[in-house]
């Protein structure tokens, strides 16, 4: 049974208590926080393994809670959820560096898919192992989860490293954006294929002036040319 520590930051009573139940009955802990100030601080107080992240917050909202969090050095995974289904909402969490997004109102089943998931990435981080990928300039480590572009050192953060790695394990292949979400992120397509494209970009910029590109293959996906 999990007994990971999830913060859960929203200031709706209704979805506070639906998602305790939901977690505790899988064995969560949850700490409740109803306020970005108070967020932060409930970070450095209790180092929760996943943080639940409203984006309408009293005193601070939940961008610039995230914002704060990852200019800090805090990697600690982040799922966002936003009361309207609308792509700048999404892209901009992920911009400021949110693992993943829900739109409410949502399944508490979903939230609950999408927390193991992520945690279960990061356990499989920590057993990593195999030997480096190297395409052309690029060095991948899967096991020091070090990125090198010639001399270059690459700063990835988890979510690019492991969609970058991902593409280079088979270059040429041309991967769907449903089937990234899966190798990469670790949960089923919910139809929240706007993630990857968000992060293909980011490593596009990072990738500049390198041997390597992500090629986008119209309709389909994306896939690593050397």
């Amino acid at each position: 049974m999990p007994s990971e520590l999830i913060l859960l930051v929203d200031d709706e009573p209704s979805i506070i208590q639906l998602s305790r139940m939901y977690f505790e009955r899988d064995g969560f802990r949850v700490q409740e926080i109803s306020d970005g100030e108070s967020a932060l601080a409930a970070v450095a107080q209790y180092h929760p393994d996943l943080i639940v992240l409203d984006v309408m917050l009293p005193k601070l909202g939940g961008f610039e809670v995230c914002k704060k969090l990852r200019a800090s050095g805090d990697q600690t995974p982040i799922i966002m959820l936003t009361a309207r289904d609308e792509d700048i909402d999404k892209i901009l969490g992920l911009e400021l560096g949110a693992d993943d997004y829900l739109t409410k109102p949502f399944n508490p089943r979903e939230l609950i898919a999408r927390v193991k998931a992520i945690l279960r990435r990061g356990e499989n981080k920590m057993q990593a192992h195999g030997k480096a990928v190297h395409r052309g300039d690029l060095t991948l480590d899967p096991v020091t989860r070090e990125a090198r572009l010639a001399s270059q050192t690459l700063e990835l953060r988890t979510q690019e490293f492991d969609l970058l790695l991902t593409l280079a394990e088979q270059p040429g292949r041309v991967f769907t954006r449903e089937q990234l979400l899966q190798l990469a992120w670790g949960f089923d397509f919910y139809g929240q294929t706007r993630t990857i494209d968000v992060h293909i970009a980011h490593l596009r910029k990072k990738l500049d002036g390198g041997s390597v590109k992500i090629e986008t293959v119209t309709g389909v996906g994306y896939k690593l040319i050397i």
